[in-house]
């Protein structure tokens, strides 16, 4: 058998090891299903999406494959139960998750049938969720985009997959075959991306904003609590250094307007809007301004990476944005890193390509 046939490619149904994260504002239905059909495991950022337009974007994934897909769901949503039960319904093979579910939501997936992924960034984060019956975590070092810690995937991953027992995926860092053989070294099974799939033909991504990040180099970005009160990793724009050199009172007032107007073009209710402002508050320790913050955030991502804005929005990345240089579709790109793959595995056994 393959080496590149993994544990997660059993969990999966897929043919390669190879994740594509769920990115609000990138992963949507036409992504996801490139990747699936691409033979990797397409994921559908539902976090910004309503209940009716969640139900929508699955319609259209499955319009457009067969294959296996999974739904990225923030736990803390006030209808997180009824989304549950929609991707069983609907058929959908993984449900996966930033920040980790209660142990209620992660058996109501469970009783569904769903394969449960969990996004972490420490050890003891893993070795809680794997405790509570997740099927695989997908392991984020501090290079990787968006939210994120402090700790390299080169050191975290080892120490992650010597912790648990259950299927083990690396991100952060990744965009090719080598470090797809690397990943396994580790011995995880298999690499999640996110930079380099926004970086495809299919992401919905404007093609300026692409063009924009093509021209980044791996210096180019900073890990700030600025955006909505917790790390991630950005590119560093003139707008990131206004929020980091705003005052308190002028910041916030900003993020508030931005929330209620994200609000209003979401249909968010104002009920629902407080009560996931209190979840959030209660669950992951926020204070009320971060909480104000990170409803601000989908304002800032939707300026950049729809409108096509760089001069406002906000463009979450990992490191390995100064490394890519093109944007295949997601069968050259898939397909790429696995012959890479296979040619260095070969390179080990003493082959010659």
């Amino acid at each position: 058998m393959s080496a590149l046939r993994t544990k997660a490619c059993d969990l999966f149904g897929v043919r390669y090891p190879i994740v594509q994260t769920g990115m609000g504002y990138v992963s949507d239905s036409t992504l996801t299903a490139a990747t699936a059909e691409a033979g990797g495991l397409g994921i559908l950022s539902a976090g910004l999406l309503s209940y009716e337009e969640l139900a929508a974007e699955i319609d259209a994934v499955r319009s457009k494959t067969a294959e296996p897909f999974g739904v990225n769901v923030r736990a803390d949503q006030p209808d997180v139960l009824k989304r549950i039960d929609l991707l069983v319904k609907s058929g959908v093979k993984v449900a996966s998750f930033a920040l980790a579910p209660k142990q209620d939501v992660i058996a109501r997936c469970k009783d569904g049938g769903l394969v449960v992924v969990c996004s972490i960034g420490a050890r003891r984060h893993a070795e809680k969720v794997a405790a509570w019956g997740v099927d695989a975590v997908i392991v984020q070092g501090g290079e990787g985009g968006g939210h994120t810690g402090g700790v390299p995937t080169s050191l975290l991953l080892p120490q992650v997959v010597d912790a648990v027992d259950i299927a083990v995926i690396g991100a952060g860092g990744f965009f090719d075959g080598r470090g797809l053989v690397a990943a396994l070294a580790y011995g995880a099974s298999g690499i999640a991306m996110g930079t380099r799939f926004l970086l495809t033909a299919e992401s919905p991504v404007a093609r300026q904003v692409k063009e924009f990040y093509l021209a980044r180099t791996v210096t180019d970005t900073v890990l700030t609590t600025e955006v909505d009160g917790v790390p991630q990793r950005v590119i560093r724009t003139g707008t990131v250094q206004a929020l980091e050199s705003s005052g308190g009172i002028k910041r916030l007032t900003r993020a508030a307007r931005n929330a209620l107007a994200f609000r209003r073009m979401a249909g968010t209710p104002i009920k629902d809007m407080v009560r996931e402002g209190l979840a959030m508050k209660r669950n992951h320790g926020l204070s009320w301004s971060q909480v104000v913050m990170a409803a601000n955030a989908p304002m800032l991502y939707r300026s950049a990476l729809l409108e096509g804005r760089v001069d406002v929005g906000v463009m979450a990345t990992g490191q390995v944005v100064g490394l890519i240089d093109d944007i295949p579709t997601c069968a050259e790109l898939v397909d790429r890193v696995v012959a890479q793959a296979e040619r260095v595995l070969r390179r080990f056994d003493g082959e010659e390509d």
